[in-house]
C-alpha cells in the first residue's frame, strides 16, 4: 500500500498532466476541427420597418406648466418733466389708486428780454421777462403701495425714478420648454391653475406667453433642454395664494375633432411643416411634405398631405435603413442624423 501511495499515484496524476497539456497545446496552434459545420446554414431574417395606418382622432392640445406664486413687481413711477420738485402730494407708505397725485414738477424756461426803440431818438430800452413757469403732476400708474424716497427741491429729468407702486397682486409663473412654447402660439388668455395645498382649481387671466430673460436654448449638465420661455396668468381677486406657493398651469390652445392624426414619431417636424414617409402597395416608402395642425404631445395633426387610409412609416427612416435614404446634407433634423 505505501507503494501505491507514494510512486503508482503519482505517476498517473503525471501522465494525466501531461496528456492534457498536450491536447491543449494542440488546440492552441492548430485550431479547432471545424470541417464538421453545415456551410448551408445562411441567415434568413429581414429587417422591416414599422408602419402604421393614417386615422382620425380628437386632438386637444393642452399643455400643462409647473409654476410657483409670486409677488407682482412694483411699478416705478417717472419724472414727466424736466424740473424741480415743489410739491410732494402723497406720502411715502400711502395706499394709491391709478392716477393719484404724487408730486409736482416745476419748469423754469427763461425769457428773451423785450427790446423796444423809441423811433424819435433812435434811444433802446430792454426789459427783462420773467421765466416761463411749467408744471407737471406725476400721477400713480398703478394702485398700490406707494414708495415715494424723492425730496422737495430735488432736481429730475425726464425719465428719472421719482417713486414706486406696489401692486400688492399676485401672479403665476412658470417655465416653457422650447416644444411648449411652439405649442402656444396663439395661446387664450385665460388658463386654468391648481394651487399646491390650496383651493379648489380656478381660471386665472391676463395670461402671458414670452421669452425668458435669457435668450436662446440651452444645454444643461445632464444633457436635457433648458427652458427658453415663461408663462405668466394673473391671479383673480378674492383667491388666497401666498408668494412661493407651488402651482399647476394647464392651458388649452385648441381642439380638432375628427382630425387627420399621425403619431408624431412619424414625422419630421413638429409645428406648421412636416414630412412623412408614405409606403406604396410595393412596399416602398416615399418622402411627402405635410402641413401639421395642433398636436397632444404623442399625434400631430396633419391639415394637407395625407388623408386616412394611407400608411406610412411609424418612424423616420435614418440612413441607411429600408427604404430611400434621407440626405442628411440637404434634409438634416438632428432626430434623424444626430448631432
Amino acid at each position: 500500500m505505501g507503494v501505491t501511495r507514494r510512486i503508482i499515484f503519482p505517476t498517473i496524476r503525471l501522465i494525466l498532466w501531461a496528456v492534457i497539456a498536450a491536447a491543449l497545446v494542440k488546440i492552441a496552434f492548430a485550431g479547432a476541427d471545424v470541417t464538421t459545420v453545415d456551410t448551408s446554414l445562411q441567415p434568413t431574417g429581414a429587417v422591416v420597418e414599422p408602419t402604421v395606418e393614417v386615422s382620425t382622432a380628437t386632438v386637444t392640445n393642452a399643455v400643462t406648466v409647473q409654476a410657483s406664486v409670486t409677488a407682482d413687481p412694483a411699478v416705478v413711477v417717472r419724472a414727466t418733466l424736466a424740473g424741480t420738485v415743489s410739491k410732494l402730494l402723497a406720502a411715502d407708505g400711502a395706499v394709491v389708486a391709478v392716477g393719484t397725485p404724487v408730486l409736482e414738477i416745476r419748469q423754469e424756461t427763461p425769457q428773451d428780454p423785450i427790446v423796444r426803440t423809441d423811433p424819435a431818438t433812435g434811444e433802446q430800452t430792454t426789459t427783462e421777462r420773467r421765466p416761463k413757469v411749467t408744471l407737471e403732476t406725476v400721477k400713480a400708474p398703478v394702485a398700490g403701495t406707494l414708495t415715494l424716497p424723492t425730496l422737495k427741491d430735488q432736481v429730475v429729468s425726464v425719465g428719472d425714478e421719482v417713486g414706486k407702486v406696489a401692486p400688492g397682486t399676485l401672479s403665476v409663473t412658470g417655465t416653457l420648454t422650447p416644444d411648449q412654447q411652439y405649442r402656444l402660439v396663439g395661446a387664450p388668455t385665460q388658463a386654468a391653475v391648481t394651487l399646491t395645498g390650496g383651493p379648489a382649481p380656478f381660471e386665472c387671466t391676463g395670461l402671458r406667453v414670452g421669452a425668458t430673460p435669457t435668450t436662446g436654448t440651452q444645454q444643461v449638465s445632464d444633457g436635457t433642454t433648458s427652458s427658453s420661455g415663461s408663462v405668466t396668468c394673473a391671479i383673480p381677486a378674492g383667491i388666497t395664494a401666498f408668494p412661493g406657493l407651488g402651482a399647476t398651469v394647464e392651458i388649452t390652445n385648441g381642439t380638432a375633432a375628427d382630425a387627420v392624426v399621425v403619431p408624431i414619431t412619424a414625422v419630421q417636424g413638429t409645428v406648421q411643416a412636416g414630412n412623412v414617409w408614405v409606403v406604396a402597395a410595393d412596399g416602398t416608402n416615399e418622402k411627402r411634405a405635410v402641413v401639421l395642425g395642433l398636436t397632444d404631445g404623442k399625434n400631430v395633426q396633419v391639415t394637407e398631405g395625407l388623408a386616412a387610409g394611407d400608411t406610412i412609416l411609424e418612424f423616420i427612416p435614418v440612413p441607411g435603413g429600408t427604404g430611400k435614404q434621407v440626405d442628411c446634407s440637404v434634409d438634416y433634423d438632428p432626430m434623424v442624423c444626430g448631432g
